[in-house]
């Protein structure tokens, strides 16, 4: 793996959220800017984001840019950790832009390798993580157990495959960006969960750093209002999610109907009903593909498209099964042949969709 030389040209912009950290900034962003300056290869700004503090740290944060070279300052009148890097992402002239916590938990060692498959191409997303198996970790068991029940959820409901949402030691490819930015809503806490998600729908590859990380016993964040609105964006996610499925069903539904009901008055029942659906569950992948769990581009488009195809017969069968016990019992009208074949439909719809998220669509 190679990355960029060193040279005069901005390779990494180092984001640092603060907000009310009068305290920690200063001796935390000396730190930082001595390491850059001479043990890493490639040159890096610090920008330090300062979201509505109200005490002095918003002018130590100025004093800092003046004093420091490849050090700025900028000022945002809204609190939110995601106000803050959305602002200095988007005026970043750098080819990757990154994060960290002022506290500087995590070992400064990392920042390379979180790097480095960035300014290679290698990657499009790259995290710390400190749930992989060769982190070292020193917290309480309060916010270990907060940690990885949170994870577990996101893996559970969001079917996410990355191994630690919420550290603050991520870095991003500034093209990458610039695309999922316009996507997320959230601007607090939740905003990295949120980037994640929809980068791994979108099929980026997420690269993780085991980080050495020791927690900091002055944190200012708000464990109970943290997690609760990390819950409300989980919920957010999952409920947009199934608005759109639900959407893209109706149209189906509605078009398989009326195949079928045009299809009817020349074949069989079977045939009919096999016919609509093959043609309608073809366009309800491709359009779940893309709109509903956020993947583009070819790769992977025919294995899913198979697999789609596999759901197909799993509707097929319920169906046909559907008409097969109808028709075996009495000669039903046609209303109640449409009956059962909703009847039918919404089972299968439902089947559809576990096994969209969880086998096909899965990331």
């Amino acid at each position: 793996m190679t990355i960029a030389a060193v040279g005069t040209d901005l390779a990494v912009d180092i984001v640092v959220p603060v907000h009310n950290e009068e305290t920690d900034l200063e001796p935390n962003i000396r730190r930082l800017h001595a390491y850059l300056t001479h043990a890493f290869p490639v040159r890096a700004r610090i920008t330090i984001a300062d979201n509505a503090s109200t005490d002095r740290t918003w002018p130590r944060a100025q004093a800092l840019a003046a004093t420091l070279p490849d050090v700025r300052a900028v000022r945002l009148e809204v609190k939110g950790r995601g106000h803050a890097l959305r602002a200095a992402w988007s005026d970043s002239e750098a080819p990757v832009v990154a994060y960290m916590d002022v506290d500087l938990s995590t070992d400064l060692a990392a920042l390379l390798p979180l790097v480095a498959p960035l300014l290679s191409g290698h990657s499009d997303i790259a995290i710390g993580t400190r749930l992989a198996r060769h982190a070292r970790v020193v917290r309480g068991p309060k916010r270990e157990l907060i940690s990885r029940a949170y994870n577990l959820l996101l893996h559970s409901v969001l079917r996410t495959r990355f191994s630690d949402a919420q550290c603050g030691f991520k870095a991003v490819r500034a093209d990458r960006v610039r695309t999922l930015l316009p996507q997320v809503e959230d601007n607090g806490w939740f905003f990295d969960t949120e980037l994640l998600v929809l980068a791994e729908r979108a099929g980026l590859r997420i690269h993780e750093v085991p980080v050495d990380w020791t927690d900091d016993p002055d944190s200012r964040v708000d464990l109970l209002a943290t997690a609760l609105g990390d819950l409300r964006g989980v919920a957010r996610l999952m409920r947009g999610q199934l608005l759109r499925f639900a959407s893209i069903g109706a149209v189906s539904t509605l078009a398989y109907f009326v195949l079928y009901v045009a299809l009817r008055g020349v074949t069989g029942a079977q045939v009919a009903n096999a016919t609509a659906l093959l043609v309608t569950a073809i366009a309800n992948t491709a359009a779940n593909r893309r709109i509903t769990f956020g993947v583009t581009g070819r790769h992977g488009a025919v294995r899913q498209h198979a697999q789609g195809l596999l759901v197909f017969g799993l509707a097929l069968g319920l169906t046909a099964t559907a008409l097969a016990i109808l028709n075996a019992f009495t000669d039903p009208s046609r209303l109640v042949e449409m009956t059962a074949l909703v009847a039918a439909n919404l089972l299968a719809t439902a089947l559809r969709f576990v096994l969209l998220r969880s086998w096909v669509f899965r990331p």
